[in-house]
């Protein structure tokens, strides 16, 4: 059993920075999840309001009120456990506090996903406040590291452009079948990927009937895809990352690239590879039809489509941002670190 907790009892949990869209998708999940009770949630705003005025499809499912932030009071409240859905940089003294607490984690911002503070600084821009944290932090991407997810005190969610590109290339790269500096990843994201709060290239008249990439080549997400597959393999990867901007509310396609290391690769033996790889990882389908991003809206699920050319072998990726890419994949390690079904929580 994960660190004490019992899988016959609905386990409390906390939501921080209740505001915004990945907190949505969360309580989501949540408010039907036989083994989670949301008892607390926080929000920067100077005055409390109820979860479900932030978020009004929630009514009467979440009037929970939002408060601060006090890690004191979140262990009074009887949580066990805390989800992180605050922004890039204010995540890390929250999460020390509750860790000092006793209280797990679950962390959904970018600031425990890399090993060293060294890297973290090389792409954040800015120092990080609990080295020995980031150190013991367990990347939250479960068909990769399952069984240290279950255990941990700390697990960093993964990226949602990332997960494209680490599922999509991890069974080419733990095959040795792919050149491993040779990866391109070519990535489209809808708006809320960017978030809730207000942003000029977010705006109606900004993104409307408008497609555009942005950060090719220097994207803060690149060093993530590298350490996990260099994880999956036997030494360094190189990834060559361009995201791009779509309009439309919500999901990520990826067409991701790689020069073939062996030859005689096929379509068809690489879908056999793929389903055996993901055999026993209820999230990950791999597809004969072309996906989509509809295909994928509001589910948990991470389509791979896998082709075979004789001088590329190309991988065609889908998810929800928010959902999968966030969210879905935050409760599935949630379900990791309760002992309770992966699946839980989720209509599957």
């Amino acid at each position: 059993m994960a660190a004490g907790i019992s899988a016959n009892k609905r386990v409390k949990v906390a939501i921080l920075g209740a505001s915004g869209y990945t907190a949505l998708e969360l309580a989501r999940i949540l408010v039907r999840h036989p083994g989670a009770e949301v008892v607390a949630a926080t929000s920067r705003a100077e005055e409390s309001t109820r979860f479900s005025q932030l978020h009004p499809s929630l009514t009467g499912q979440l009037d929970l009120d939002c408060v601060p932030f006090d890690a004191t009071q979140i262990k009074k409240a009887g949580v066990e456990m805390a989800f992180g859905c605050l922004p890039h940089g204010a995540s890390q003294e929250a999460v020390g506090a509750l860790i000092a607490q006793g209280i797990r984690v679950i962390d959904l911002s970018a600031d425990f996903r890399l090993r060293t503070p060294e890297a973290h600084k090389k792409w954040y821009k800015e120092d990080h406040h609990h080295p020995q944290l980031l150190a013991e932090a367990v990347y939250g991407l479960p068909e990769v590291y399952r069984d240290q997810i279950a255990k941990a005190r700390l697990v960093a969610n993964p990226g949602c452009y990332p997960q494209t590109v680490q599922l999509g290339m991890a069974p080419l790269v733990r095959n040795g079948w792919i050149e491993p500096h040779s990866i391109i990843a070519d990535s489209k994201s809808g708006v809320s990927g960017a978030g809730r709060s207000l942003k000029l290239g977010s705006l109606f008249v900004e993104c409307n009937e408008s497609f555009s990439a942005y950060q090719t080549g220097i994207h803060r997400h690149t060093p993530e895809m590298e350490q996990v597959l260099g994880d999956v393999g036997t030494g360094p990867v190189k990834v060559f990352f361009s995201p791009h901007l779509v309009p439309m509310d919500r999901g990520i396609f990826s067409t991701i690239y790689a020069a073939p290391a062996k030859t005689g690769l096929t379509t068809e033996n690489l879908r056999s590879a793929y389903r055996e790889f993901y055999r026993d990882h209820p999230f990950v389908r791999i597809v004969d039809h072309l996906p989509a991003t509809k295909h994928t809206m509001h589910s948990n699920f991470v389509d791979l489509h896998p082709l075979a050319f004789p001088d590329r072998v190309v991988v065609l990726a889908a998810l929800d941002n928010l959902t999968r890419g966030a969210s879905g994949v935050a409760v599935q390690n949630f379900n990791l670190m309760t002992a309770q079904k992966e699946t839980a929580g989720f209509f599957y």
